[in-house]
């Protein structure tokens, strides 16, 4: 496998987190759309379900896309990724699961 030469991690993080933008702005438009009027029932629930799994799912792209720009950040400053780092999100974002 060769690596490519302008591969960097900050500009495969950056293209990442642009596509990230992209599913965030899809799931919000498919949570967004109004549950049908004619569906009772079971399909009914399985409907709300599908909304608040997408929502949910948002939430989390949301908190990685957090993550990430902090990795960049650092990146751009440090131009390593240290081991110490801490990732996983502020307060609220650990504890709002």
């Amino acid at each position: 496998m060769s690596k490519r030469s302008n591969f960097t991690t900050i500009s495969a993080s950056k293209r990442l987190m642009v596509s990230m933008e992209t599913a965030i702005d899809n799931m919000i438009e498919e949570v967004k759309k109004p549950v049908d009027s004619e569906v009772n029932g079971s399909a009914r629930k399985a409907e709300l379900q599908s909304i608040k799994q997408t929502a949910i799912d948002c939430k989390e792209l949301i908190v990685e896309y957090q993550r990430l720009e902090e990795m960049i950040k650092n990146l751009e400053e440090g131009g390593t990724i240290e081991d110490q780092s801490d990732f996983r999100g502020g307060f609220a974002e650990r504890y709002s699961e």
